[in-house]
Order: structure tokens, then sequence, then C-alpha cells
């Protein structure tokens, strides 16, 4: 499974052949500069995953998902508000699930507000839980602590990593991640949600000192760069 980091709460998945592309906020980063554009066209995607509408997380969906044919998912009104513009989709909502050629995909709790940038409505934020004969991970969106984390647990596979917001002040920072990873019962931890802007950077250092000292990973990639995983 090859991960790869291009901003903010931005990866592109490689799983089972397929590529899925979590909340692209890339052209409007401002740590990507003048690369964004490039980076943009280059991406290719067969869906593209969508945890909450604010402009930071859906900025380069419309643009990716028309010229990649991709298929968006997230709750109902997130999809059926990129599906009045013709473009492909599949409404979910939390606590459901579905299995699709890429895994089983479930939706679960994030804490949090959600806006798409013209205003309109865009229901309950999420998270995502997916699994597949090459593992099983979870994507949190952008979400404060909560207790609703210790049901993945009883309700999904072990997870082989997480994907977990630390820049504190819109989300959790680093020791309500490190709690978080309690209750999701995960070490391994790939951070997102941080440095982008002045309210969420976060000191990198001290921050996987922190994790290693409770005998976790988080591991922080560098812009563009790809790991793999699972």
């Amino acid at each position: 499974m090859k991960i790869t980091y291009y901003g903010q709460s931005c990866f592109l998945i490689e799983t089972l052949g397929k590529k899925l592309l979590v909340d692209p906020f890339i052209s409007h980063n401002p740590l990507q500069a003048e690369q964004a554009a490039a980076i943009v066209a280059s991406i290719q995607a067969d869906y593209i995953l969508l945890t909450h509408g604010h402009g930071d997380h859906v900025a380069d969906a419309e643009s990716i998902a028309q010229r990649c044919d991709a298929t968006i998912v997230s709750n109902y009104e997130i999809v059926t508000y990129y599906q009045a513009k013709g473009l492909k989709g599949h409404p979910m909502n939390l606590g459901g699930s579905w299995t699709f050629d890429f895994g089983k995909l479930k939706m679960v709790t994030a804490v949090h507000s959600s806006v798409l940038p013209d205003g309109t409505y865009a229901g309950n934020p999420g998270g995502f839980v997916i699994t597949n004969a090459e593992g099983t991970f979870y994507i949190a969106g952008d979400t404060a602590l909560t207790l609703d984390m210790k049901l993945i647990p009883l309700t999904c596979p072990k997870l082989d990593f997480a994907i977990l917001p630390i820049g504190d002040n819109f989300t959790m920072g680093i020791s309500d991640a490190l709690i978080a990873s309690d209750f999701i019962e995960c070490p391994k931890i790939i951070g997102c949600h941080y440095d982008t802007f002045g309210y969420i950077k976060i000191d990198h250092p001290s921050a996987q000192k922190a994790f290693s000292a409770k005998g976790k990973e988080l591991i922080l990639l560098p812009l563009n760069e790809s790991t793999n995983l699972g």
C-alpha cells in the first residue's frame, strides 16, 4: 500500500490497483507554492474521499474528479452537491459501510464543523475505516478527541495504521492524538493537518519524541513524498 502526502490532509493511497485521493487541498496550499498546478494536473484518482466540506479539504476535488472521472465518496449532502455538478458520487453517512472494489469502507464519527466554500450546508463531518487484503487503516478527518473512537476496535478489524490530525487549534493536538491512538488501539500514526498555517505549526522533533516515549510511532511525511505501509 503506497501513500503519498500532498500537504494539510491530502493523501493519495494506492491499494489493490486503485487510487484513493483524500481531501485534496493542493492548489491553494501556501506550502506547495508554484508546483501546485503541476501536482494537481498530474494526480490520477479512481476515488476521492472527502471527510467534510471545508475548503482546505475540497479545494481541488471538483477539478480532479472531472478530469479523472473519479467517484466522490462522502456524506449524502456533499455527494449530492457534486452530483448536481455532473460528477460521479457514492453517498454515505455515519455508521454506514459499503464494499467497493478497493475494499470495505465504514464511515465513522468526527467532531468538527462542516460547510462548503460557497456556504452550502455540508452535513456532518466524518472519518473512514478502510479494510482490504492489504490491511486496515483509519482516516480520522478533522476531529476533536472523542470517546466514539473507542468503537473502532469493537466494530472494525485491527488497524495497521491511522491518519490523525495533530496541528491543534482546529483539531486534536499531539497530546489528544496520543490518547486517540490508545482509543483506536493503533501505535502507528501518520500525522496530518499541521504546519500549513500559523495556527497549526508544530515542533516536529518534540511531537515525534512524545509518541516514541509512549512506544508509538508518529510518521510525518515530507510534502510530495511517499511511503509503503500495510
